[in-house]
């Protein structure tokens, strides 16, 4: 099968959906009802009774056989900040303070927060002084996510296409997950302190399930970005390596680390040069931290979930309360 630079790997029709990240909806919970959550709560408490030893029935899997990834190969990327502009554009997110043509951005080393999910930092190149290689940094969607093991409501969901999407409907703010996370990448939108609310890059969630790309993958102009299947872009990563040795570094980066990240990445120079975190196991964070987890007091993971569970379902009164008090309000205007 022929690839080409910057286009989708894939062995099926795509066609690029419009519309951002609004089909999340579907990969989100029902809202909470009173009898959903009594019967939640009465699941919590029996929860209790069961052994810690079944904090290990995530072991052993791999993520899903079929799911796409994407590679980047941070030879070719040029710090244009397309990326970052397609990204701004799908999520509807602020525009920046600064255009993304001001190459002043890069005099500070960012990190994806509530208004970029996506951020391009500029490296000095040690074989070349005078020369600099740029680093995309987003979400990684690990295979077996940190971030989902460390939320006590379950509010994260590692979807069967690949990307690692959230429910900020089911958030109560206890920002476990940025802890957990390995490539400190999910971020707190402060702006809304009264709505607890996560923000991180969803891998164009929308786009994908319906047979498209993501926009980051469709903007770069000089194919540095490529979206596919994952065990074909590991394949095409190695034929990269192997055919330009003088090129690239002997490493996909992704490829092991915390057993496995949908997003892969390429270099010329070794990852500790531009901040990639280099000491990360092999093997899934849930399997370093299982004897942990396993002597930890019940008390300490059934009870944020269940205090999380009353905050959802207070937040969706509240909610309720709010539309119905609008619809009466629009009532008696047309009645005046």
């Amino acid at each position: 099968m022929a690839r080409t630079p910057g286009k989708p790997v894939v062995d099926e029709k795509s066609a690029t959906a419009s519309g951002g990240e609004d089909d999340l909806k579907e990969a989100t919970p029902r809202k909470i009802t009173r009898r959903c959550f009594l019967g939640t709560m009465t699941a919590v408490g029996a929860s209790t009774l069961i052994s810690p030893s079944h904090l290990n029935a995530a072991e052993g899997f791999e993520g899903w056989p079929n799911r796409f990834g994407m590679l980047t190969d941070l030879t070719a990327c040029v710090g244009c900040r397309s990326c970052e502009k397609a990204c701004n554009e799908a999520n509807k997110l602020p525009r920046p303070s600064a255009p993304f043509d001001d190459a002043s951005v890069f005099n500070d080393k960012r990190r994806p927060d509530a208004k970029a999910y996506t951020v391009v930092n500029r490296y000095a190149d040690p074989k070349d002084k005078n020369k600099f290689v740029y680093r995309k940094m987003q979400c990684n969607h690990c295979n077996e996510p940190a971030c989902a093991t460390a939320c006590p409501i379950h509010a994260y969901n590692k979807t069967p296409e690949g990307p690692v999407v959230y429910n900020e409907n089911l958030c109560f703010g206890c920002r476990y997950c940025m802890t957990a996370c390995p490539f400190y990448v999910p971020a707190y939108d402060y702006d809304s302190a009264l709505e607890p609310k996560i923000v991180k890059c969803t891998m164009c969630y929308g786009r994908v399930k319906t047979g498209g790309i993501p926009a980051c993958a469709e903007a770069c102009p000089m194919g540095a970005i490529t979206f596919g299947k994952r065990n074909d872009l590991l394949k095409l990563a190695r034929e990269k390596i192997s055919k330009s040795p003088d090129r690239y570094i002997d490493h996909i980066y992704g490829e092991q680390e915390v057993g496995g990240t949908s997003w892969l990445y390429i270099s010329g120079v070794p990852f500790e040069h531009l901040g990639f975190p280099t000491n990360l196991p092999k093997r899934p964070l849930l399997e370093e931290t299982k004897g942990f987890l396993s002597a930890v007091p019940l008390v300490f993971t059934v009870w944020p979930a269940l205090f999380g569970m009353c905050y959802a379902a207070l937040r969706h009164r509240d909610e309720a309360a709010k539309e119905k008090a609008e619809t009466e309000k629009k009532e008696e205007v047309k009645h005046e």
